[in-house]
């Protein structure tokens, strides 16, 4: 018994090794829009249909339109959605969009009343104002983003080089507690095994992505995939977009840019628990068994290099090797999130609350019925029958 604990110990150590080496020699593939390179202004610049779909989001919603407002150097028209708000969301969108129309610049608002039979609410919200633009480029974001001056213009500079119909400029998580950067920097850790970012670019390999701050698509493409009309009752529409992307042949490309794209995506640990109760059960298409095996293999790989620190001095060797793997991706990640490095030692800890909010998605999603979110509850036959692969 001890000795196949102590192979499985070194089989958990050598995958991590060879995860994060190769993460370590494809990473710094990825382009850097912060390259000099992407700051040229372009000479015909395309329109860009910027969607930005809110629900009672009266706290973020003013920073996020009046930092799209300051862009510079590329074409814009802005269509900010009122999804339903029962808060000053609406109002907010109205009076910062009387106050860009003296100053030439673009910026529609849409109040959306009721939510039809359907759909998602945030899915209708999208797809009505993609129905209004008449961009080259769509830009779907959320309601709690800030760009910098020159973010969009180094992306659509980025998508132009590289030819792409969807590009993706990962943002930079605003972290102002300790449980938040555990949490995130465990993502990034987990994602050397499990999401293989490097790989997206590479025409037949099965990895790609969507990311609901910044999806960046030629709207043509948009609408050869049917809109958001096809994906809607996607709780993960922005990664279930990114797949029918990919799947069906356009060129996906993602690009780091630190600080040009920001977003405080939960506060605390709590709030990271919540917004994982919302997704990750449907990250598994509502099935069990599908959730409780990702469960199984998280808990291996994530926590069971750590227990091995109670065998013998074989298998606590395997997890200084596990602990370095760690340590290097951290160190490596920091320079795009600037998250101490010493974090990786709390990595286990991380792992547990992951596995425990993992879990209570699909616990309270199945108590439930459905999943609640913004106040109103989405059945889970309904989830069930609309929702697809999404890895």
């Amino acid at each position: 018994m001890v000795l196949a604990l102590s192979i499985l110990a070194w089989i958990i150590a050598l995958v991590w090794t060879v995860s994060t080496i190769e993460a370590l020699r494809r990473l710094p593939g990825i382009p850097d829009v912060l390259s000099a390179e992407y700051a040229s202004p372009l000479s015909d610049p395309p329109l860009i249909s910027v969607v930005v779909p809110a629900r009672n989001e009266a706290a973020d919603i003013e920073a996020t339109l009046r930092s799209l407002l300051a862009l510079e150097d590329v074409r814009l028209e802005i269509f900010a959605v009122d999804d339903r708000s029962t808060d000053a969301t609406g109002a907010i969108m109205d009076h910062i969009a009387a106050e860009a129309a003296p100053a030439g610049k673009t910026l529609t608002v849409l109040h959306i009343r009721e939510l039809p039979e359907g759909w998602m609410g945030k899915t209708h919200a999208m797809a009505y104002a993609a129905r209004h633009a008449t961009g080259e480029w769509l830009l779907f974001t959320d309601g709690d983003i800030l760009f910098a001056k020159d973010s969009l213009l180094r992306a659509i500079n980025f998508a132009a080089r590289e030819r792409a119909d969807h590009a993706i400029v990962f943002p930079t998580l605003i972290l102002k507690t300790f449980g938040e950067r555990m949490l995130i920097a465990f993502f990034q850790g987990l994602s050397a095994i499990f999401s293989r970012i490097w790989n997206i670019p590479v025409e037949g390999r099965k990895e790609s992505l969507g990311v609901g701050a910044f999806n960046l698509i030629r709207a043509s493409v948009y609408r050869e995939l049917g809109g958001f009309e096809s994906l809607r009752m996607e709780v993960l529409e922005d990664l279930r977009l990114g797949f029918e992307i990919k799947r069906r042949g356009y060129r996906q490309r993602v690009a780091f840019g630190r600080d040009l794209v920001r977003v405080h995506w939960a506060r605390g640990i709590a709030g990271t628990i919540r917004n994982i109760t919302k997704n990750f059960f449907a990250l598994f298409q509502y099935r069990v068994w599908m959730t409780l095996a990702a469960c199984t293999g998280l808990a291996v790989f994530c926590l069971g290099p750590f227990a091995a620190l109670a065998g013998n001095g074989w298998m606590r060797a395997s997890t200084a090797v596990v602990l370095l793997m760690l340590l290097l991706l951290y160190r490596y990640y920091h320079r795009y999130t600037g998250i101490s490095t010493w974090y990786a030692i709390v990595f286990p800890a991380a792992a547990s609350l992951v596995l425990y909010a993992i879990l209570r998605s699909m616990i309270v999603t199945l108590s439930r019925g459905g999943v609640v979110w913004r106040g109103t509850l989405y059945p889970l036959a309904e989830l069930r029958k609309n929702a697809g692969p999404l890895l």
